[in-house]
This record gives structure tokens, sequence and C-alpha cells, in this order.
């Protein structure tokens, strides 16, 4: 028997975009365009039709606008949608807001002579990510009551050490639950997430918009310190360095680990190669295996490890590569990941701060 296609609509207002789109797709074995549509009331009908298993979508477009639609169409017909925004600042945020509102990837529309090699090597990944994603729609998953403990993550000693967290598909949405628990002197905390370049700024200042310690996005030399998170930019892998007792970040960028770059494991293991017994790394959710053996590693050099359970996960494909080798010593809800690690670092007795 022929395995089923993943069946894809692509929406998007551009001749151009919704041709390069559809040869990327159909290049592919295990996928298919059943539809294209130049707008959201096309789409609309074409999804009816067609029945499709994936949804690419533009945000600017006639007549209603990629938002608008994505939020009506998270509320009657959910499916795996894929945002496809232009590199603009307002767009890019308007992206973000996507992923807040039920969508599961984001990617950078196709521009510049590289434009097909890139969108080919990305799409299908991201279509395939989507397929698999378990669907989030706005409050349809509250997080259980009492699990946020505002008097546990406000007591002392919660400063000291550091937390890293790597995270893919579903993870901006997973990173902002786990940030929107910590306090404003919370310990100095580094992220890996899987997204394109110019998005990260913009979900740096998302973040730091709605969480009470300082968000940026990382640049190379920035000091390690309580209170703020460093995001890894786009395109640019983040490592922690020390020298002579004082702790940075250096932004690379090298390789793509796991066709990934920023990747989770560049970052693990360079906390890892330093060695600091009051460190905690956590995997959320996301595709493929990217951080499993970096996670592994923190735990062999002595730091606490932590993976995102497969009910809470968006697509449980990262944590459950790190809990099949061993690297986590707990598996938790979301809601629970940020008490878990501020507790391993106050129960710590070798915890003395960076």
């Amino acid at each position: 028997m022929t395995p089923r296609k993943i069946r894809v609509v692509v929406v998007d207002d551009s001749v151009l975009v919704r041709r390069v789109l559809s040869e990327a797709i159909s290049r592919e074995p295990d996928m298919e365009v059943v539809a294209v549509a130049p707008d959201a009331f096309v789409a609309r009908d074409c999804i009816l039709a067609a029945n499709p298993d994936v949804i690419t979508l533009d945000i600017e477009m006639p007549r209603m606008d990629g938002l608008t639609f994505l939020t009506k169409l998270m509320r009657y017909r959910p499916l795996p949608v894929i945002v496809v925004s232009s590199l603009a600042q307002a767009t890019c945020d308007i992206a973000l807001e996507a992923l807040r509102r039920g969508a599961v990837e984001v990617m950078a529309k196709p521009s510049g002579p590289n434009a097909v090699s890139e969108v080919s090597r990305l799409l299908p990944e991201k279509i395939r990510s989507a397929y698999c994603a378990r669907l989030r729609t706005p409050g349809a998953a509250p997080a259980p009551e009492g699990t946020a403990m505002p008097a546990l993550l406000s007591m002392p000693g919660a400063a000291s050490g550091l937390i890293a967290i790597g995270a893919s598909t579903g993870g901006t949405q997973a990173i902002e639950d786990v940030l929107s628990q910590m306090p404003a002197d919370c310990p100095p905390m580094l992220i890996a997430q899987h997204i394109p370049p110019v998005f990260s700024a913009a979900f740096a200042s998302r973040l730091n918009s709605v969480c009470t310690m300082e968000v940026k996005e990382a640049r190379d030399g920035d000091l390690v310190s309580a209170g703020l998170v460093l995001v890894a930019p786009g395109d640019f892998h983040m490592l922690l360095q020390k020298t002579d007792g004082v702790t940075r970040v250096a932004v690379r960028k090298g390789p793509r680990v796991h066709y990934q770059r920023p990747a989770v494991d560049v970052l693990f293991r360079s906390i890892a190669a330093i060695g600091p017994p009051n460190a905690v790394g956590v995997l959320l959710t996301g595709m493929g295996s990217d951080g499993a053996e970096g996670l592994l590693e923190m735990r062999k050099a002595g730091a606490w490890t932590i993976a995102q359970d497969e009910a809470s996960s968006v697509v449980f494909g990262m944590p459950k590569a790190a809990a099949a080798i061993g690297a986590a010593q707990q598996i938790l809800a979301l809601s629970q990941v940020a008490q878990g690690a501020l507790r391993a670092l106050m129960w710590n007795p070798a915890a003395r701060g960076f």
C-alpha cells in the first residue's frame, strides 16, 4: 500500500510565492499540494473541499489578513498552520502573535537569489513538524490550579546558578509560559529556540514586554547575569564561555547542527564543557533530537536536567529523544518546569553563582 501523503494548502496573495512554495512541496515524496489560494475566502473553500493536513499562510493578504483568518480557523476548523511572513519588523511581530494564536511554525517569505534553495531546505521539515504537532488552541488547555507556586519562585537564593532552555516547534509559547513564572531576579537564562533571523529579535522583544526580567537578543560578548535572559539570534549559535572568572556568551556562525542554527546541542555542550554544578538544562517541545546529546553531557557534568512531558508538548520529539538516552533527570509538565528548575538550583549545595 502506498503511504498516505501529507496534504497541504498554500495560501498567499503572491503568484510567485505560491509557485515557489508549491514546487518545494511537490518535490517531496511524502507530501503534496492539494490546493492553492490567493486570499482567506478562497482558502476557506479550499479547506472545506480538500481537507488538508497542513496550511501555509501568508500574513498580509487582501480582503482578510492572515491573523484574522487564523483566529477564525483555529476556532471553527483547527489545523496545523505554518505562517510564511516577510522579514519586516511589523510582520515579524504579527507572525509571533500568530504563534500565540495557534500557528505551530513560522518561516520567512522567500526572497533573493537563494530563495528556492532555502525554501526547499526549510519548508518540508516545517511541514513534517506541523503534521506531527498537537494543536494548542488559545484557552483550550488551561494550566492546573496551584501550579504557579509564586511563593516558591520568590524564595531567597533562586538567583544562584544558570538555566539553559532549548526548544523548537511550539517552543515560542512554551518558553513564554516558563519565563512568565520567573521572578525579576531570576537566575541568568540562555535560550536556544529554532527560529529564523529577524524573528528572534521580535521574539526577544515580545518576551521582554510580558516578563518581569530583562530579555534581549544575545550579542557576542554579552555578560551573563541574574535577571537577564539572552536569546540566541536566528542563524547563529550561542555558546557559554568563562574567562578569568567572567561568564559571557559567544555568538558564532559555524556549521548547522541537526540542520539547525542556532542549535540547542551547541549551547548545552558549551555549558557542560565549563562544568558548573549549579546549572539546569531544560529541553522543551520540538521535532527531531537536537538538544538530547547536549542535555546528557550537561547531566554528566553535574547539572540538573529536565525535559517537557508528552502531554504538554506540541511535538514530543526532542524531549522524547532526551528521555530515551537517559539525559533527563525529570520529565515535567510545562506548568511545572519553572518551579522544577528553581528548586534544583536552590537545593543544590554546590550552587555558587556565575
